[in-house]
């Protein structure tokens, strides 16, 4: 199971947890919007602290909170519900959508901006244009609870409403706000594309080939990894070190030594592999 908590995001709990109504997993994309600057006269960014404070321990704001809190600037996290629980950061009109519910999660993220906001003598007119600190652990972390690196209704690009309640019902993805039914808000107006999801590392020793890979005359690079390996762990049977790499007759019999050495004895003992004693082998990856 994912972790509940964005690992390395500050932890201010709420309480007040309830379960989602299942289906398709989604997270949803906000902005504070604290303040409306201009091209012509940008203001100052709100401090990161007055919005934990706000959600986490102001009345109205624990209302409306997030599950997560994303400073874009330096990469601070703070989470004030755990991921299987719902949030309240979206309009929920009595008999409609249950749209803080809507999924096996709604994992949904305020990030700290509004348009033309000031930080550090720089002005940013849209969310883009910050350093998204911290979107690839978030964008993963979320990736991990099973939503997809998907816009069902595209992925924002300005503040324009764009809405479908059959959409919302039945895909899994991310949602802007300007997406959701029953609200009426039109950001973020932008997002940063999706960071790659990692690379799975290599395999460090080689699959069980299956029963029937080993048959005499067998050539392969396998057979070869095993034969050192068999060497290397004292069951040294064979009567030759040439074509290492041909299943035959000194193989058999150094692997009934391996099968002997791990305890099998009998039929178990036969000189051919099997899953387990394959396993505990440990044949490097060829």
């Amino acid at each position: 199971m994912p972790e509940l908590w964005l690992p390395g995001a500050a932890r201010l709990d709420i309480g007040d947890h309830a379960p989602t109504d299942g289906g398709p997993a989604k997270a949803v994309a906000h902005i504070t919007w604290d303040d409306n600057g201009t091209a012509a006269n940008p203001l100052p960014l709100a401090p990161y602290e007055d919005l934990v404070g706000y959600f986490g321990r102001n009345p109205d704001g624990r209302k409306v909170a997030p599950h997560v809190l994303w400073d874009p600037f330096v990469g601070r996290f703070t989470q004030f519900v755990p991921a299987d629980s719902r949030s309240k950061s979206l309009a929920d009109a009595a008999g409609g959508t249950r749209t803080n519910r809507a999924g096996s999660v709604v994992i949904q993220v305020e990030t700290l901006f509004f348009p033309y906001c000031l930080w550090n003598g720089t002005t940013y007119a849209r969310l883009v244009d910050t350093p998204c600190e911290g979107w690839g652990a978030l964008n993963a972390w979320i990736r991990d609870w099973g939503v997809p690196d998907t816009w069902p209704m595209g992925r924002p690009t300005s503040f324009t409403a764009n809405r479908s309640e059959s959409v919302w019902r039945s895909r899994a993805g991310w949602y802007a706000h300007a997406h959701v039914p029953e609200n009426d808000h039109t950001d973020p107006g932008t997002w940063p594309a999706f960071t790659a999801a990692p690379t799975p590392p290599p395999a460090r020793y080689e699959p069980f080939p299956g029963a029937a890979f080993f048959t005499t005359g067998r050539r392969s690079p396998i057979i070869a990894a095993m034969h050192e390996r068999l060497v290397a762990v004292g069951c040294d049977r064979y009567r030759t070190h040439t074509d290492l790499d041909v299943w035959g007759s000194g193989d058999v019999a150094s692997y009934r030594a391996w099968q002997q050495k791990i305890g099998y004895t009998g039929a178990d003992a036969d000189g051919y592999p099997g899953p387990t004693s394959w396993t505990r082998l440990q044949v490097p990856h060829t």
